[in-house]
């Protein structure tokens, strides 16, 4: 498992009736992957980027490049800066739980990315217990969050001490199974004797263990890992131009009010139709382009993933 960060990505709250819960989003996961980076070979210089041409190959300059949508082959519409951000989402600083689902009823295939979640500003209490809820009623709060301009359908569950934001896919971002030529369900179905699923089931258990993802590793990057370090040992390295460190950290806090009060109001207003809070009780800070997860800046090299 990768080293555990404090560093804040995001500040806002979890919303749900009107309970406010004052957070803090911290990346879950540590991207691990191998990127080679591109060099002149004849002098170690950075292979950089450039805006070029497809057709001429020739340089494009920052002010001749529009942005356009392609509706046919050829066809584009063409969409100025000012249309594109009058259609970015309103950030809200808030994780707004929509509804609660039983935990089993979301499909791996909608996961996308985690976050874990922690309380600030003396929210430790409201956030005990809706993770202790989510826990004994085996239910996960689906919500919408807007990070970075960009709107977000998550799913907001418990996970030992902490509660995780796992970002979801869009429905229409999931490929259906229709066209594919699968088996049918069931075992008379499929046509299986009871001797086989007797076989079949012996070797998953045989196989059976507890979940330890230390016994699993990345063999290939092991492996380049090994060849770097043979060759720093025997001297065989070039001097290549340093890359821009990655921007601090910063974020807006958020408020939290009286738990019993905001439990017991919400509680009155199931089934009515929906309604704005007072807004003394929603989070009154405007985002900031720093309390987003910041993108990765882009340096003089180009890199390929492996």
């Amino acid at each position: 498992m990768a080293t555990s960060s404090k560093r804040v990505l995001w500040k806002g709250a979890i919303s749900f009736g009107l309970v406010h819960i004052p957070i803090a989003l911290h990346s879950a996961t540590a991207e691990q992957g191998l990127n080679f980076d591109w060099l002149d070979k004849r002098s170690m210089d950075p292979v950089g980027y450039k805006r070029i041409n497809k057709k001429t190959g020739k340089d494009v300059d920052k002010d001749n490049i529009v942005k356009g949508i392609e509706y046919e082959d050829g066809q584009y519409v063409i969409l100025s800066q000012e249309e594109i951000a009058a259609a970015y989402p309103k950030a809200t600083q808030t994780i707004e739980i929509e509804s609660f689902v039983d935990a089993g009823d979301i499909p791996f295939l909608y996961l996308e990315r985690p976050y874990y979640v922690s309380p600030i500003n003396k929210g430790a209490k409201v956030y005990a217990l809706l993770r202790e809820v989510l826990l004994k009623t085996g239910k996960v709060g689906i919500a919408k969050v807007v990070i970075q301009t960009k709107q977000h359908l998550a799913v907001l569950m418990p996970c030992g001490p902490a509660l995780v934001l796992d970002l979801l896919r869009w429905g229409t971002e999931v490929r259906g199974w229709d066209e594919l030529d699968l088996p049918a369900e069931g075992i008379k179905a499929t046509g299986l004797s009871d001797k086989e699923m007797k076989m079949g089931e012996q070797l998953v258990r045989d196989m059976s263990g507890a979940w330890n993802p230390e016994e699993f590793s990345d063999s290939f990057k092991e492996q380049i890992l090994k060849l770097v370090e043979e060759k720093v040992k025997a001297g065989q390295t070039e001097m290549v131009s340093p890359v821009e460190k990655e921007p601090g950290e910063s974020g807006a806090g958020a408020r939290i009010y009286d738990l019993t009060e905001m439990l017991q109001r919400s509680l009155n207003n199931v089934g009515k139709s929906p309604t704005k809070s007072a807004p003394s009780k929603r989070v009154a800070t405007k985002p900031k382009a720093a309390d987003a997860p910041a993108p990765a800046k882009k340096t003089v090299t180009k890199r390929k993933s492996v």
